[in-house]
């Protein structure tokens, strides 16, 4: 179950399935039920469980839910926001299939129940929560009772995972067929608490129509990059990674990049060096080679060697004009490049001359890394790219105004291709906020782009060997330790 659902691919898929014979009402007592037995593994036998029901489908589960735990020996109570002779269509039906009690608000105390299913709105919620509502899930709150949410918190926009005024947090949510985005995005993420995907029946046949075009980030999506060697083989198959060094205080960066690239399963990597940090980078590194290079015209005559396919180019460069200059040589040359870090500030305020040098070449293989604040610098001024504040939108937006695949760094990292595609990462890892962890990520994509992968499967797999390495590694953790790690995660991956 690695696709994500948007609330329109989902609305999409119970279209679908209702149009082939299975009418929404079952579809809405599957959902319910499956809410059912979940509440029931929270609480003893007999527990006092409270159902705040909404105007919508997502109360017609909740009445469903309220049913079928009544009749398994549970005290249940409902409360409705709004009217009864509101509920249209099936969520009519399934609350005139409750016959227990219908309490009304501000007449019981959320802190006596040992349960409340939070079944007010769904994930399709685009209106903030006020009022009435407001003042049901802020008692809730305030009481403490554990929450079982239906689909989403009430208050989280599905799509974003953003508060639209208030969330209160779940123990646990139950939704159904696949993921949203907001179970997968912060803040929604920490607020579904523990998220279980019941199986209502919408077939593989109707998600295969629908296309999701966002997954859960992990080897189902890229196994096909991570195999054994060819017996007849050699290095030169696996392609070569050029690292471009900053200057003699900076190399550190570029070595960092060049080790994870090596343990990504690069044929061959070098080390691009000024002449003042070579004999530093020369001292460093023993499987590693270093090659001079100064300035445009170094990285253009090492780069005249096609076996060297792929760049990355960034980390520790310095910011400035001049490494606005080496990443226009980089795109000349036509090679896969990552470009990080100092690579993405130098172009602070300049997206679009970004973008121009980018497009002059559609068909690069091209990743960029940028965490939040490179982010902001660079597309400063592109106030559409900007707003959002979830980063699925943002990464997405970026990508396709660059024609690039971009890979927004953060608890819940973004890989965004420019045709709309993305992978969000579930095992990001608090560990890796240390310097220079994000020079091994950089690194490790290029060795997989030097290995001949696309730049969305290089990326996405990347992140997640990244983030696979740092849970390896634990508390302690530093930069260094990151490619050594690597060769456990990627050696668990081939068993």
């Amino acid at each position: 179950m690695h696709e994500i659902l948007t609330v329109a691919e989902m609305a999409e898929a119970d279209r679908r399935t209702i149009a082939a014979g299975t009418a929404g009402l079952v579809l809405m007592e599957r959902a319910g039920r499956a809410v059912a037995e979940v509440a029931q593994t929270m609480v003893a036998s007999g527990a006092r469980i409270l159902v705040l029901c909404g105007p919508g489908n997502n109360g017609g589960d909740g009445f469903v839910a309220a049913r079928t735990l009544s009749g398994r020996g549970f005290d249940v109570s409902v409360c409705l926001l709004g009217e009864r002779s509101a509920l249209k269509g099936d969520a009519a039906f399934a609350a005139e299939t409750w016959a227990g009690p219908i309490v009304q608000q501000g007449a019981y105390a959320p802190g006596d129940f040992d349960l409340v299913i939070d079944a007010l709105f769904g994930a399709g919620l685009n209106r903030s929560i006020e009022g009435a509502a407001y003042e049901l899930l802020s008692a809730v709150a305030q009481a403490k009772t554990p929450i079982l949410a239906v689909d989403v918190p009430s208050g989280l926009a599905g799509d974003t995972g953003q508060v639209l005024g208030f969330a209160a947090t779940a123990l646990k949510t139950v939704t159904f067929a696949r993921r949203k985005p907001a179970h997968c995005l912060y803040p929604g993420r920490r607020l579904c608490g523990e998220v279980i995907v019941a199986d209502i029946g919408l077939s593989d046949q109707v998600l295969s129509e629908v296309a999701p075009k966002i997954h859960i980030n992990g080897p189902r999506l890229w196994s096909h990059l991570i195999t054994r060697p060819d017996e007849e083989g050699h290095k030169f198959r696996r392609g070569h990674l050029l690292v471009v060094s900053g200057g003699i205080e900076s190399t550190g960066a570029a070595r960092l990049a060049a080790q994870g690239g090596a343990r990504a399963g690069a044929g061959l990597v070098t080390v691009a060096s000024p002449s003042d940090a070579l004999p530093v980078n020369a001292a460093a590194l023993s499987d590693i080679m270093v090659r001079r290079s100064n300035g445009t015209d170094g990285l253009s005559q090492l780069l005249s060697d096609q076996r060297r396919n792929a760049v990355v180019l960034g980390p520790g460069a310095g910011v400035g004009a001049a490494t606005r200059d080496l990443v226009n040589v980089v795109l000349a040359a036509d090679r896969a490049a990552v470009f990080d870090a100092d690579a993405l500030t130098s172009f602070e305020g300049a997206a679009d001359m970004f973008a121009k040098a980018i497009q002059v070449r559609p068909n690069m293989r091209l990743v960029i890394t940028p965490h939040d604040g490179e982010f902001s610098r660079i597309f400063n001024g592109k106030n559409e790219i900007l707003k959002p504040l979830d980063r699925l939108t943002r990464a997405r937006s970026a990508a396709s105004f660059l024609g690039l695949v971009v890979v927004l760094k953060g608890p819940d990292t973004v890989i965004a291709a420019p045709d709309g595609r993305a992978a969000i990462s579930m095992n990001g890892s608090p560990w890796l906020a240390t310097a220079g962890s994000g020079d091994v990520l950089a690194g490790v994509i290029g060795g997989l782009l030097a290995q001949g992968h696309s730049a969305f499967d290089a990326a996405a797999a990347s992140v997640w060997l990244h983030a696979e390495a740092g849970r390896v590694m634990g508390p302690g953790l530093v930069a260094h330790d990151l490619p050594g790690a690597l060769r456990t995660v990627i050696a668990d991956l081939l068993a």
